[in-house]
């Protein structure tokens, strides 16, 4: 294991506690109430740095002056399920996922009492991002996010705009992240949900009950991811991790 993956792994997880969020789609004008289970959430996206040490690659899209403490961009829905199950077996955690060959991602399933790393579902991050905030965001925008307004068309360092009241940066703004849900798919199909605006965004984008939705294989350079974990009742590592 990489020094920069095995620093990620003992980094410290937000505890989230057990309650409930009512999630509202603007486009359809319907409002939905979902009960949670405690559960850890990073306390910033997925940096260049963790995933190049996990899962190497050559970036898709523009460089720019992006560096290692960066939130990773160019990575699909898809890429970013694989790399949490990669980053679980490399931490000696049963992987949270089952991937199929479906280029749509429809076979992918998530045993949600496994230990290892996963993406937030939808409700997990709007109730994340908010930390009992009732408002359109949990501060004054300029401090707590990299969006149009300050950003220089640039994602910045993870951790560089004051976080949320449990501890969580770059909730709003920054870049787009993807969470495990399907928008809607009787209408949508496949397309999955990212949320909390990112660096190239009006305020209207960066609030956060704001819901984008997309293929699972999209990549675009304002769109990345944050790892969750939920808190099973054992430690469930497994006996002899994968190499």
């Amino acid at each position: 294991m990489s020094p920069a993956s095995r620093q990620a792994i003992t980094e410290p997880m937000v505890a989230v506690p057990a309650g409930e969020i009512v999630l509202r789609d603007e486009g359809s004008r319907t409002t939905w109430k979902v009960d949670l289970a405690p559960f850890r959430l990073a306390p910033h996206p997925v940096t260049r740095e963790l995933y190049e040490a996990v899962r190497p690659r050559t970036p898709t899209g523009p460089a720019g002056p992006a560096g290692p403490r960066t939130p990773v961009t160019d990575v699909s829905w898809l890429d970013a399920v694989r790399f949490c199950n990669l980053l679980s077996e490399s931490a000696g955690l049963q992987p949270c996922y089952s991937i199929g060959d479906d280029p749509d991602g429809q076979d992918v399933t998530c045993d949600w009492q496994a230990g290892g790393y996963r993406l937030p579902s939808e409700a997990e991050w709007e109730y994340a991002c908010r930390a009992g905030d009732s408002g359109v965001r949990y501060g004054e925008l300029d401090e707590i996010a990299w969006y149009r307004g300050n950003s220089g068309g640039e994602v910045h360092d993870v951790m560089t705009r004051a976080p949320n009241a449990w501890g969580l940066h770059d909730m709003i703004g920054n870049v787009w992240e993807w969470c495990w849900d399907l928008y809607d798919p009787r209408v949508y199909g496949p397309y999955r949900v990212f949320r909390g605006g990112g660096a190239h965004d009006p305020p209207r984008g960066c609030r956060a009950s704001c819901r984008r939705k997309s293929h699972p294989t999209l990549r675009i350079d304002d769109l990345g991811f944050r790892l969750a974990r939920s808190r099973p009742r054992t430690d469930q590592r497994l006996a002899r991790p994968e190499r």
